[in-house]
């Protein structure tokens, strides 16, 4: 049965399951989570309601993996430049201001859903918030290892809460939206310094 059911799955194409998630996307942007239904992702993307229950189980998960599809560059664990600041600039150059702003309004508009909805939440969590922290310790970790930052540093639990934090901040207190050249200023300016890592 296991066997089976996994078999289902599965059988949807990567190259399909992009354009579900792109089109999930788009109706995020056009109409907000509340508002978006399995009928509406399934007359856009011309595909059934039980093919989409089958393969991700409710509108929880389908929106919050294709949000995290939807993350340009791929994984942050794949960067490694040989320093911190490389691999944080790296990671910052992996979107370019107008896929930047994009990203920033489309959390804007997830933020309360995510807070009124304890199964987006808990998708979230699982497939966008675990796995970025997680692949983000090992960035930093490979930083101790160099010995750029102490291990007993106090910031280095605080680096995920800074970089999230300037990216939403940036709206609100400047009202501008993210971009290249305002993010890494602030990774000279602020996280690294915080770290007592090499700044230029």
């Amino acid at each position: 049965m296991t066997e089976f059911a996994t078999a289902r799955r599965s059988r949807i194409t990567p190259e399909r399951e992009a354009e579900l998630y792109e089109a999930v996307l788009e109706l995020l942007r056009e109409v907000g989570y509340d508002a978006l239904t399995m009928d509406a992702v399934a007359a856009r993307t011309r595909s059934s309601k039980a093919t989409l229950y089958r393969q991700w189980g409710g509108k929880a998960e389908l929106v919050a993996k294709a949000v995290r599809h939807g993350k340009p560059g791929g994984s942050v664990g794949e960067v490694d430049t040989g320093t911190l600041r490389g691999d944080l600039h790296a990671l910052t150059l992996r979107s370019d201001d107008c896929e930047m702003e994009q990203s920033s309004a489309l959390m804007r508009g997830l933020a309360m859903a995510v807070h009124g909805n304890p199964d987006l939440l808990k998708a979230f969590k699982e497939h966008l918030v675990e796995p970025e922290m997680a692949e983000f310790g090992r960035v930093l970790q490979r930083a101790v290892d160099r010995g750029e930052v102490r291990a007993d540093c106090p910031a280095l639990q605080f680096v995920p809460h800074m970089m999230i934090g300037a990216f939403a901040a940036r709206t609100m207190l400047d009202e501008q939206p993210p971009t290249q050249a305002f993010l890494l200023s602030y990774i000279d300016a602020v996280v690294l310094p915080a770290l007592g890592a090499p700044t230029p």
